[in-house]
């Protein structure tokens, strides 16, 4: 199961425990039971404060299941399936908890996991190809390890297929508590939290309450708001960052291959990597803080709401809200959002293995995403507006070899159509002929563009048609003292890179109208 270097790396994390962990396999007569197993042994043999035992019992009524425990503890981890691809780190982590090695995440997020006084059992169903889960899988994880009332149990959707059909769980990570849906994406421990402590909004606003006013405040934490920060921190002055989820739709972005020096990276790692430059200086990171409005007053000042009732106060202010994945409001497709209507082809893709889909978009994220899933599915079917594709042709060229993906341009999705569970199929009009037709499928994949996270700045700051914050060359809106910088803005191209150098723009701003204010 695992390799040299693997080998190599992991020993060295496990010289980190601090006590004897036991690992209990529930095996069975399946390939993937050898698998864990397997793997159980190898781990076990790295260090000798490992021990494994098996059991042909199931465990939480499934087998092949691995948990990990303190010795002489009750297990509250488990693994339903093998913990390999992405979800290997959380098996990492799981271990080091368990030996007592210390967390690296924020004191006062443990503390508020330690508090939580009610029984839960949190279920994580994942895809290992899926970068988004194993951030929802440690958060558990790392919760039941603090806590004796919290368990915690990732399931590996290809392993229990049975158990993915009778929850009709058709999008991952999918977060289950107590038996019900919690919540479907990308979730931080901060967010789970905030939604399980019925004190935490009460909490969250009388921390930020007596907060004195800053020189520059930013609202977003993506590239755009993290280099604003940064920019603004190192000309000395009060800064805070202020954000609903830091490293915004980065965070969903798996391959990112033109950020200049860089040949590779992936969303998950930049976003570490951001939050860790902002942290080497003197920023006030509030996190996981929806502002809800922006608004000058008398004084000068610029205050800015909270959704838990908070308000801060700034000299300046520097929006950089980021955009998200436009949708395509079409009937059925609010109704059937992770029932089949996904925008994440990576995480969701395995899903769909050996059915027909359709991608609605023909830009480079769509192309993309039909080449990416037809190494999975029956048939992608990609549905383009326009009279011509907008990827580029490198990528056109690729697709069009691929026997099992359709593309038909001209196509105007209508509707989403359901058996009132999951999704069937959708409707299209071809626009060169007004002809209605529809396709049999069982998944529809989201792919074009995206809108600007504005909506409560319509009665603030100027904005285009699109909902775009109008900037000019300095970040400057059309208030003294608010700027604004990245995908929110009416900048010509929304990419990474362009994100950051619009941060650093508006940060410098924003510190001139200071000096000079």
């Amino acid at each position: 199961m695992l390799d040299a270097t693997m080998k190599q790396q992991l020993s060295a994390y496990l010289n980190n425990l601090r006590n004897p962990i036991e690992l209990l396999v529930s095996v069975n007569d399946s390939p993937k039971s050898k698998e864990l197993e397997e793997l159980a042994n190898e781990i076990a043999a790295l260090n000798d404060k490992i021990s494994v035992n098996t059991t042909s019992d199931k465990i939480g009524g499934r087998s092949p299941v691995m948990t990990i425990a303190k010795e002489g503890s009750e297990a509250r981890v488990a693994f339903a399936g093998v913990p390999m691809g992405h979800e290997f780190t959380s098996l990492v982590l799981a271990l080091l908890q368990a030996g007592s090695h210390p967390s690296k995440e924020a004191q006062a997020l443990q503390d508020q996991a330690k508090s939580l006084s009610r029984e839960l059992n949190f279920e994580v169903y994942v895809s290992l190809s899926c970068h988004n889960c194993p951030d929802v899988v440690q958060a558990v994880n790392l919760m039941a390890a603090l806590n004796p009332k919290i368990t915690a149990t990732m399931i590996d959707g290809g392993v229990f297929p049975d158990e993915v059909k009778q929850r009709d769980i058709m999008a991952v990570p999918s977060l289950y508590l107590n038996g019900e849906l919690f919540g479907n994406g990308k979730m931080t421990l901060a967010e789970i939290l905030n939604k399980v402590d019925d004190e935490a909004d009460a909490k969250a606003a009388a921390a930020l309450a007596d907060k004195a006013p800053y020189d520059v405040l930013v609202v977003g934490g993506g590239p755009a708001g993290a280099s604003a920060a940064i920019y603004a921190a190192r000309k000395g002055i009060r800064t805070g960052i202020v954000a609903e989820r830091f490293g915004g739709q980065v965070s969903d972005t798996v391959g990112i291959e033109n950020f200049i020096s860089v040949k590779y990276t992936e969303g998950p790692k930049l976003v570490a990597h951001l939050e860790e430059h902002v942290k080497e200086y003197d920023v006030d990171v509030m996190n996981t803080q929806k502002v809800v409005a922006v608004r000058k007053i008398d004084s000068g000042l610029s205050e800015v709401e909270l959704a838990n009732g908070a308000v801060l106060s700034s000299k300046s202010v520097i929006l950089a809200t980021g955009a998200r994945w436009r949708e395509m409001n079409v009937p059925g497709e609010e109704q059937y959002r992770n029932k089949g209507v996904a925008y994440c082809p990576h995480c969701d893709g395995p899903l769909f293995k050996g059915k027909k889909v359709a991608v609605i978009g023909g830009g480079n994220s769509g192309i993309e995403a039909a080449i990416d899933l037809a190494g999975i599915v029956a048939h992608v079917t990609v549905l383009e507006f326009a009279d011509t594709l907008r990827a580029d042709a490198v990528l056109v060229k690729k697709a069009q070899s691929m026997s099992n993906i359709t593309i038909i341009k001209q196509a105007m999705t209508t509707e989403v159509l359901g058996d009132g569970i999951r999704v069937t199929g959708l409707q299209y009009k071809d626009r060169a002929t007004d002809e209605m037709h529809v396709v049999e499928l069982a998944g529809i994949f989201v792919q074009i563009g995206l809108v600007p996270n504005t909506e409560f700045l319509k009665e603030t700051v100027g904005l285009t048609q699109r909902g775009e914050i109008v900037i000019d060359g300095h970040g400057q809106t059309n208030l003294p003292g608010i700027f604004a910088a990245g995908d929110c803005t009416n900048v010509a191209y929304k990419q990474i890179i362009i994100s950051m150098g619009a941060g650093a723009t508006a940060a410098l701003g924003a510190f001139d109208y200071l000096i000079r204010n």
